[in-house]
């Protein structure tokens, strides 16, 4: 994997050699998550540059977790049989932090760009959207580049929009990055953050009763937390 090594036989300070370097967690967490086209993997790991991804992407087919495919000519990254088996330590891994690691600590570290691609992949609505549905997220506090963001919603596909659609604005959610990001992972009610005024939802009230439940679909919501 690299030059780095533990020089022990031990089978866990040979994993750590494949799985430990930094970054491939992550990239191992988007690649559990259904990313697989490079592009789609980069905005999971907004911070990572390109040219670390491509190394450990080609670090991982090396050491047979992941194997590349070819679908309409372009590369397509997908877990082997040996990198699905690492779900449940990569889910247990996300599990611990989410029980153990201070919120405050969570939330120094936000990331729009992070939040709004796990926000689009996270939500499943169910029942089917019957029509195409808009909503706009806007964070004031930010730089104007990093405001506004679109998710499209229609029947069960989310699609993510960087910059407008030009379609009707359906649901309009203005609010704190933080506190977004503390109701999408668990840290905090919707309710609580619309009552404190850190986060306002303006538009259709069935879509907005149907957003509530979206933004605290995350799986992490329903396990409790061991620290504040």
């Amino acid at each position: 994997m690299t030059n780095a090594s533990y020089g022990q036989f031990c089978p866990l300070a040979m994993v750590s050699e494949i799985l430990c370097t930094r970054w491939t967690p992550l990239v191992l967490r988007e690649l559990h998550c259904g990313s697989a086209r490079f592009n789609d993997l980069r905005r999971g790991v907004p911070k990572m540059s390109p040219a670390l991804l491509s190394k450990r992407l080609k670090e991982l087919v090396l050491a047979g977790v992941v194997e590349v495919r070819r679908r309409d000519g372009n590369p397509e990254y997908h877990l082997t049989q040996a990198g699905l088996e690492l779900r449940p330590l990569v889910d247990a891994m996300m599990l611990w932090g989410h029980v153990w690691v201070e919120s405050t600590v969570t939330l120094s570290k936000l990331d729009p760009s992070l939040l709004m691609w796990d926000i689009r992949r996270g939500i499943r609505p169910d029942p089917p959207v019957p029509q195409r549905r808009t909503i706009q997220f806007l964070y004031p506090e930010l730089v104007p580049a990093d405001q506004n963001w679109w998710l499209v919603v229609e029947g069960a596909e989310v699609g993510l929009c960087y910059v407008d659609p030009g379609y009707e604005i359906d649901l309009l959610v203005t609010g704190s990055l933080r506190s977004v990001t503390s109701v999408w992972m668990g840290l905090s009610r919707l309710s609580q953050e619309v009552a404190a005024r850190q986060v306002q939802i303006d538009g259709d009230p069935a879509l907005a009763r149907q957003m509530g439940l979206w933004l605290e679909s995350h799986p992490m919501n329903k396990v409790p937390r061991r620290v504040a």
